[in-house]
């Protein structure tokens, strides 16, 4: 009987068992399997690392955080790098050997013509119609290569001239709206003691906007677009540019900028505005919201004014350079899951809620077509975005024009000449040189 028990058991358990193997096998319930999605690491790099730059900088690491919630499985790593070095350094010879980040922020026109040639950029063309984007955006011009879209603006910029209403008025200068009108005025603000010009040329680039005003104003606007295009046997060394520089090189003389000019930062440059010791300032509208720092008084921005850069003659209309330069590219290596992280990212980044938060915590002109209430904004935005509306007249910044080559040697002599190292017609030769030297490289690549 004992035996009989035990086997029994034992028939027992084997039939338990066999019943548990049919009921996994051939039951609804189904094996335990890992269907979380895959695992992915996006690149994002950005230069938005200035004191000016802060308040963008917050919202797109909020954009960004907020997509990484919604999606878990993505990694972004947001990383900023100083401007200079990302876009004359580290990208370009990123772009050569084919490994730059995912995404990046980057300027359109000239700079990124030598990353489409080489199919390093993504092709963003579908990605903004299937997305309702293509219509939306003010201006896509620098960034449309034989009608495909390579990268999307995401701000806009403009070049104004602002001068301090309490100085000028103590001095009983009016706004000039003229060059000749300006030269007054840079020898009164002299002679009463003021620094005419804040300039922190540390980047070398905001040096560049004086020269760019002053040659399209004696040029006009149809003789760069010949030396970008290589047409019609156009150089540097015609009379116009020569008066241009020689202009720049009697305001060097005259000390109409501020001391030290080359190693002095853009916030130190501000500084010398918003204390008062500096009656102008020439520079961007991102640098708008420097204009509140703490070398300022508490109402200074009521005591901006904003201009025009003066034109030639009152007859002209004076032109303002901006554009919507500023954007975001991406790799064309990105390819499946990855590929599809970015884009949705993308889709994040360009909403008309993201750009009313550039304009009203970043002060940036939008890329992108949105209703802006200028009294919301502040004093000083408020003047740009009038500014813009009552002169119609725009061209792109000669940096992003020129190619990459050139535009470097462009800053480079503006900076030698802000130094008094350099004069007006040497500088002209030098700029004629490295342009040669790229247009004998293109013309010779496109033989072969």
């Amino acid at each position: 009987m004992r035996w009989l028990t035990k086997w029994g058991w034992i028939l027992f358990y084997i039939v338990l068992m066999a019943g548990a193997v049919i009921f996994i096998t051939y039951g609804d319930r189904e094996p335990i399997e890992d269907n979380s999605p895959e695992k992915i690491t996006l690149t994002f790099r950005h230069f938005w690392i200035k004191e000016h730059d802060r308040p963008l900088l917050s919202i797109f690491e909020e954009v960004v955080d907020g997509y990484q919630e919604a999606h878990p499985n993505v990694k972004v790593n947001f990383e900023g790098l100083d401007q200079t070095i990302h876009r004359e350094q580290k990208l370009k010879s990123e772009m050569v050997t084919g490994t730059p980040p995912d995404m990046f922020v980057l300027f359109g026109g000239a700079e990124i013509e030598p990353y489409v040639r080489s199919s390093r950029l993504l092709d963003l063309t579908d990605f903004a119609a299937e997305n309702g984007l293509r219509n939306q955006f003010k201006d896509l011009h620098l960034w449309t290569f034989n009608n495909h879209l390579y990268g999307l603006p995401i701000e806009g910029n403009a070049e104004p001239l602002y001068f301090n209403k309490r100085i000028f008025s103590e001095l009983g200068i009016e706004p000039p709206a003229t060059l000749a009108e300006l030269d007054d005025a840079i020898l009164q603000l002299k002679a009463g003691g003021y620094i005419p010009f804040a300039l922190g040329n540390e980047d070398r680039w905001p040096a560049g906007i004086f020269a760019h005003y002053l040659m399209d104003r004696y040029a006009g606007p149809v003789l760069i677009q010949k030396l970008v295009g290589g047409q019609d046997q156009a150089t540097f060394q015609n009379m116009y540019y020569l008066k241009a520089f020689q202009h720049l090189e009697n305001w060097i003389k005259e000390e109409a900028f501020s001391p030290g000019s080359n190693e002095l930062s853009t916030e130190q440059a501000v500084s010398l505005f918003t204390s008062g010791k500096a009656a102008m300032y020439l520079n961007g509208n991102w640098d708008i919201n420097l204009f509140t720092g703490e070398t300022a008084p508490a109402d200074f921005q009521n005591q901006v004014g904003v201009i025009p850069f003066p034109a030639m003659t009152s007859r002209e209309e004076p032109s303002i350079a901006g554009g919507y330069t500023i954007g975001i590219g991406l790799s064309s290596t990105l390819s499946g899951a990855k590929l599809d992280a970015a884009l949705e990212l993308m889709k994040v980044l360009y909403t008309k809620e993201v750009q009313m938060r550039i304009v009203y915590e970043g002060l940036r002109i939008p890329s992108m077509r949105i209703n802006v209430d200028p009294d919301t904004t502040g004093p000083v935005f408020a003047q740009v975005m009038q500014m813009m509306e009552e002169n119609t007249q725009s061209f792109v910044p000669y940096d992003n024009l020129l190619s990459p080559e050139v535009k470097k040697r462009f800053l480079s002599v503006i900076e030698e000449m802000i130094g008094g190292g350099m004069q007006a017609e040497q500088a002209l030769n030098e700029l004629q040189a490295v342009s040669m030297q790229y247009w004998n490289l293109i013309r010779s690549s496109t033989v072969q």
